[in-house]
């Protein structure tokens, strides 16, 4: 355990600024608070803010973040006050031991993973006013990992070490801090799976007794190859930890065996052309391994980080990875955040380049309906490898692989996102879901009318695209459930001979537990609230009169399609997959006699007045609704019908029915053979058409054709 004066002196090496008579008062203070309060180990409780601030110190941080450091546990565990912190210390010093004694306060103390998601919110959010209360927290963390054998319960010590290894660990990496990340997963791998650890670990100490010190033999080689070219560098060799070595196994899909590269060699040099040098040098001695090489210092990570990274058949044919970088690169690298550390007065961030994640996450956080999932974006945002693309403009993006155009717009701007219409990959016109590589120059084509399209969630890749997704759905979808919900309670008041009024809703959202007349019309609209009850609870002295039966009698007979009238609910405007979804078993067209089936929860699903399916509704009459198409002819929508057709098993016969649909304006979305035979095949087509006429015309032209048997539409 470090002394008081042997803390001060080290804060002061680096940092001669250091206010000593205020670190003394906090070592002081806090060793009373704490007093004879002693840890699961036994050990003093005050030996655990030490060696925070200790580790704190290794990474040369701040004496007014050491001061945290000493302090962040005395609010929470003594009877020491946030007031009175204030009062010896100062303003900053109370406001970082509270963000940092929140997060405390916020400790996984049971398996809920609404309470995880829920934590690492607030962690966001106090990290954004204030990048040092992570850094105090990362310390915290990583002291109580090295200790965590000592906490007695089991359950508890595994919660802990999935929570580290889910959420700090990736965070430790954001900001640069590589050891710290290093070790967390390490510490948190030997409690999550310790049998694969002691497996590894055993493996290591076999080859380590078959080669003797092959590290130390590899790296003199490496140095005396770079002496002769006189180049001035300074190499560090090391076996990778336990848990890279698994991961590289699990990604890989092999066995220890089978991995060769478990050494790693960092060179250091003194300029940026040293870099390049050296490994020209490396590539000219040793054969590189294809694929390896990757460019960090004209492409740097996201957290600032820099390197040359390549792997090659080295000494004595060992396979060995080797990082190339300057003094200042690797200072980066080791101390991540705390080697620039550079703050305002009030101590926000001055530099706001590295922590553009930072950002991300805080707008993912805004657009999350609820913290479970602000917890499954940013853990996708944070775990992910990253690919490199460009702008137009030359400015680089870092994405995580496998991410689209569509994460792409998103990560330049969230208007560019919300007003993406097209692509262009390297100056071609691509879909929205293509994958981008490493290298590609993309350009969002944009459009004032388009809106993000709620099939994008299931291709974009970036916690960012895809809450502003989501959100933009939640948006549409209350306006649509509301929509309908007012056009149904419309109907149900002219049925009644009543004129229809908001300030009537309003009136009885207390009796209906509601908060106005617009959640009202929500709640109809999405099939959680009958509009007969509503009904109900505007005129409770009165029967009603318009009975399920009635309605069933009234839309079942087949007649004339009507286009909108004052009897049925128009849903025109209605975007299908949010307030309207067509039922897959008939696939209901502009012209059809339709009906809507109520479904709580999804508001309302429209089939052909003859589907079959609607035998199973029979017994639950409250839930048909009657509806019409209201349609525009000026601006007809898009529907998807499917036809049954038997084609001539020849060549040419499905290119006759793909043009043949063609020059009559469709377009075919789906095909599925469902049978064949040496003279005919079947084929089930989805098309897409206007409405019943046309789909008519494209029949009577596929009849037409002698290449086609037989063509009927589908009704099941």
């Amino acid at each position: 355990m470090i002394r008081q004066y042997e803390l001060v002196e080290k804060v002061r090496g680096y940092d001669m600024a250091t206010n000593e008579d205020l670190l003394n008062r906090a070592y002081i203070f806090s060793m009373k608070a704490h007093g004879s309060q002693t840890r699961e180990s036994g050990d003093p409780y005050f030996s655990h803010p030490l060696e925070v601030a200790g580790i704190l110190t290794d990474l040369k941080l701040d004496w007014t973040t050491i001061a945290t450091a000493l302090l962040h546990d005395t609010v929470e565990d003594t009877l020491a006050t946030l007031e009175e912190i204030e009062g010896k210390f100062g303003n900053e010093i109370a406001r970082l031991v509270d963000g940092v004694t929140k997060l405390s306060q916020l400790e996984m103390a049971s398996a809920d993973p609404n309470q995880q998601a829920e934590n690492f919110r607030k962690l966001v959010l106090a990290m954004s006013n204030d990048i040092r209360v992570l850094l105090v927290k990362l310390a915290d963390r990583l002291h109580n990992m090295r200790t965590l054998s000592f906490v007695r319960n089991p359950d508890k010590r595994r919660r802990i070490a999935s929570e580290t290894m889910d959420i700090y660990a990736p965070l430790a990496e954001r900001i640069g801090m590589q050891n710290i990340k290093d070790e967390l997963e390490d510490l948190s791998f030997a409690v999550l799976n310790p049998e694969a650890r002691e497996s590894i670990a055993s493996r290591l100490e076999f080859l380590r007794e078959q080669g003797g010190d092959l590290v130390g033999r590899v790296t003199e080689e490496l140095r005396r190859n770079l002496a002769n070219e006189m180049i001035k560098a300074r190499v560090l060799g090391r076996e990778k930890r336990s848990f890279s070595i698994w991961r590289k196994m699990e990604r890989k899909n092999v066995s220890f065996e089978q991995l060769s590269d478990i050494m790693a060699f960092r060179i250091q040099v003194e300029t940026l052309e040293d870099c390049y040098r050296v490994l020209g040098v490396v590539h000219g001695r040793y054969s590189m391994v294809p694929g390896s090489f990757k460019d960090y210092i004209s492409t740097p990570k996201r957290n600032g980080y820099q390197s040359l990274h390549t792997a090659v058949i080295g000494p004595e044919q060992q396979r060995v990875e080797i990082q190339i970088r300057t003094r200042d690169m690797h200072e980066v690298a080791e101390l991540g955040v705390a080697a620039h550390w550079i703050y305002k007065q009030s101590g926000e961030m001055a530099d706001g380049s590295q922590y553009r994640w930072l950002r991300e996450l805080l707008e993912i956080l805004e657009n999350a309906s609820n913290p479970e999932e602000f917890l499954e974006h940013t853990k996708l945002e944070m775990f992910q490898d990253q690919v490199f693309c460009f702008t137009p403009k030359g400015a680089l993006i870092a994405l995580p692989r496998g991410a689209t155009p569509v994460d792409f717009a998103y990560a330049v701007h969230t208007e560019v996102g919300d007003t993406c219409a097209g692509a262009r990959i390297n100056g071609r016109m691509v879909p929205l879901r293509t994958r981008l590589s490493n290298g590609d120059q993309v350009e969002i084509m944009r459009s004032k009318v388009r809106a993000p399209s709620p099939t994008w969630e299931k291709f974009a890749v970036t916690g960012k695209a895809r809450s502003a997704v989501r959100r933009f759905i939640r948006k549409q979808q209350r306006s649509q459930y509301l929509d309908l919900g007012r056009a149904m309670l419309k109907k149900a008041f002219r049925e009644r001979g009543e004129e229809y009024g908001e300030k009537k809703l309003t009136a009885v959202a207390e009796t209906l537990k509601m908060r106005d007349s617009d959640e009202i019309c929500a709640a109809v609209g999405r099939g959680e609230l009958p509009a007969a009850r509503v009904i109900s609870a505007v005129f409770p002295d009165q029967t009603v009169k318009a009975r399920a039966g009635k309605l069933l009698s009234r839309i079942r007979p087949r007649g004339k399609p009507r286009r909108g009238g004052d009897a049925a609910v128009p849903i025109r405007g209605l975007i299908p997959g949010m307030a309207v979804h067509f039922a897959g078993c008939c696939h209901a067209l502009p012209g059809d006699r339709i009906v809507g089936i109520i479904t709580t929860g999804k508001g309302v699903t429209i089939h052909t007045i003859d589907c079959e399916t609607l035998a199973q509704f029979n017994d639950t009459p409250e839930r048909w609704l009657d509806v019409a198409w209201n349609v525009d002819d000026e601006t007809p929508d898009v529907h998807v019908a499917r036809i049954e057709t038997v084609l001539m098993n020849e060549p040419g016969s499905l290119s006759i029915l793909a043009s043949v649909i063609a020059n009559n304006h469709g377009n075919i979305s789906n095909l599925k053979i469902v049978d064949r035979s040496t003279d005919f095949f079947e084929m089930l087509v989805d098309i897409e058409v206007h409405d019943v006429k046309h789909l008519t015309n494209i029949i009577a032209a596929l009849r037409a054709n002698a290449a086609i048997s037989s063509v009927d539409r589908a009704r099941g």
